[in-house]
């Protein structure tokens, strides 16, 4: 995600982008988010996906996980042009 926003910046596009945090998952986490804040986030991210113009995916490998699912459906619902880094 950081090269998909230095590229895009670089090219004079202003990129509103989701937060990246630690899951559980990671080992190496320091601070894991707790669930509500996970509520919020994905919350937050589908307003974000609001004040987009395009939505661009960055999916290495094709890999898209559940929440980046759910939010590829609402930018769909509402009329966002989507765009991924990888093929799905």
């Amino acid at each position: 995600m950081r090269a998909a926003n230095r590229d895009l910046t670089s090219a004079g596009v202003i990129v509103v982008g989701p937060g990246v945090f630690l899951r559980a998952e990671d080992h190496e986490a320091n601070e894991l988010i707790t669930n509500e804040q996970k509520t919020a986030l994905g919350a937050l991210h589908l307003r974000k996906i609001d004040l987009a113009d395009r939505v661009l995916v960055v999916n290495p490998g094709g890999y898209i996980g559940e929440s980046t699912s759910r939010e590829i459906a609402y930018a769909r619902a509402t009329g966002k042009p989507i765009s991924f880094t990888d093929p799905v």
